[in-house]
């Protein structure tokens, strides 16, 4: 297995091969400053074990933001770019994210509009920031409740991907990684996707040969179209409905929030569903990812009513053109298609299977 992923005008780096080029990028460039950012949980579990990487002691400005997905909030970039700027930071600094899709998200937004653009390094440590916010150059916030409305495309200057830093991660967190491994096998690759869904058990230290593989299937698809123009548009699968569930569930406060891939996971389910109705998917495929996903993810109580409040939040995905709700759907298995609409009765169909 190569060490390097070449993602446009960035690298993909794995294992021991990312803290040498790390190290090198450290000893080699003199930058100004050298910001990390951190939320409490990297915090606390994850900047350990990446400061005894280093080869020598470096001075990092330390900055930590509240963690989860609440967060995630143009409020939070205006407290980053402050601290920022009252460290001393200018063009010439470096920001290094280390932490999941929120931190890796957000951190890329601020580094690219900080003084109009500067250097970052992203070190994802959740299993979803590896196999989905490590390449495409997508940053950016969430509006409110609405994920992803406000960002830009800004390549990292390299991504370090390191499994020791999923040791620390619960198995709802592991799981949530997997829902967009489980998407890549589906879009692009059968037989990924026949691995994933026979695997007994889900453990960090089995993963790394599959995070490998996720992130080079997003990488192929990214490369053919970098700003989501045509064939990008796949990697939305189970994402309209999923966003649209997630935005839901995290601003209700009698609701249990999901994490991106629980709610993804019912999306894929339901999508698939939508692919039998409207592009000749196989029934029986789909009879086998809802077991897959059922195998992995909780039930989730979704009412009829609280579909048609989804279906609402469903017209801010920036997948819509002139009104109509855009869906990546399936033909089959690794055969995708994309711009596909669907009525909002086909959609409460959907969820009648979800909830069989």
């Amino acid at each position: 297995m190569s060490a390097t992923i070449f993602s446009n005008d960035s690298r993909v780096i794995f294992d021991h091969q990312a803290y040498v080029e790390l190290n090198n990028l450290l000893a080699n460039h003199r930058y100004s400053k050298l910001f990390l950012l951190v939320d409490q949980n990297t915090h606390q579990y994850c900047l350990r074990v990446f400061l005894g990487k280093l080869d020598k002691v470096h001075e990092f400005e330390i900055i930590e933001i509240p963690a989860g997905e609440a967060h995630k909030q143009i409020e939070t970039c205006t407290q980053v770019w402050s601290a920022i700027s009252e460290l001393g930071g200018d063009r010439k600094s470096l920001l290094i994210n280390l932490g999941g899709g929120v931190v890796t998200d957000l951190g890329g937004f601020v580094a690219a509009t900080y003084m109009r653009g500067i250097e970052f390094i992203n070190i994802p440590t959740s299993l979803l920031s590896m196999v989905d916010a490590s390449v495409g150059g997508k940053t950016g916030v969430d509006l409110g409740a609405l994920k992803n409305q406000v960002g830009v495309f800004t390549e990292p200057l390299m991504v370090l991907i390191d499994i020791e830093y999923l040791n620390s991660l619960p198995a709802n967190e592991l799981r949530s990684g997997l829902a967009e491994m489980l998407k890549h096998g589906l879009i692009r690759d059968k037989i990924y996707w026949d691995r994933l869904s026979e695997m007994d058990k889900l453990e960090p230290s089995a993963l790394q040969e599959l995070i490998y593989r996720s992130v080079e299937i997003k990488n192929q698809v990214i490369k053919e179209d970098p700003k989501e123009s045509g064939l990008r548009k796949i990697l939305n699968f189970g994402h309209t409905l999923g966003h649209a569930i997630e935005s839901y569930f995290l601003e209700q406060p009698d609701k249990t929030t999901l994490l991106h891939g629980e709610a993804i996971a019912i999306g894929m389910v339901m999508e698939s569903y939508l692919s039998v109705k409207l592009t000749g998917f196989p029934e029986e495929t789909l009879e086998q990812i809802k077991a897959v996903f059922a195998n992995y993810y909780p039930y989730q109580e979704i009412s009829s009513k609280e579909l048609d409040s989804i279906i609402e939040l469903m017209r801010f995905d920036k997948k819509n053109n002139s009104g109509k709700v855009n869906f990546a759907l399936l033909q089959d298995i690794a055969k995708p298609i994309w711009d596909i609409n669907a009525d909002n009765e086909l959609i409460h169909k959907a969820l009648e299977y979800y909830k069989k």
